[in-house]
């Protein structure tokens, strides 16, 4: 899995989603924007993130294994039965004040 790189600042980060609560967009492929990077991180159970571009790849996400979103890449994600994640999404530079 790709790593994520040195010097970005967390912008901002979803509610925890479960099995029952992810959203619809999740679980079809999207984006981020340019320049924003994004890291799933699961708290129990399972997820599957896959990368749909330039070639598909699928990983098993669970606590302690990160899935990692570059920019304008198309993914999405499947609970792989009960689970409990966040996303986290950041960018360069100094974060933006609140």
């Amino acid at each position: 899995m790709d790593a994520l790189p040195e010097g970005l600042t967390p912008r901002r980060r979803t509610p925890v989603f479960d099995q029952d609560s992810v959203p619809a967009g999740l679980l079809r492929a999207h984006t981020t924007k340019a320049g924003v990077w994004g890291r799933i991180v699961v708290l129990e159970g399972r997820l599957r993130y896959r990368l749909l571009e330039p070639t598909r790849r699928e990983h098993l996400l669970q606590p302690g294994v990160d899935g990692v979103i570059p920019p304008e890449v198309r993914h999405e994600v499947e609970p792989d039965g009960p689970v409990r994640f966040y996303v986290e999404l950041l960018g360069e530079g100094p974060a933006p004040a609140l």
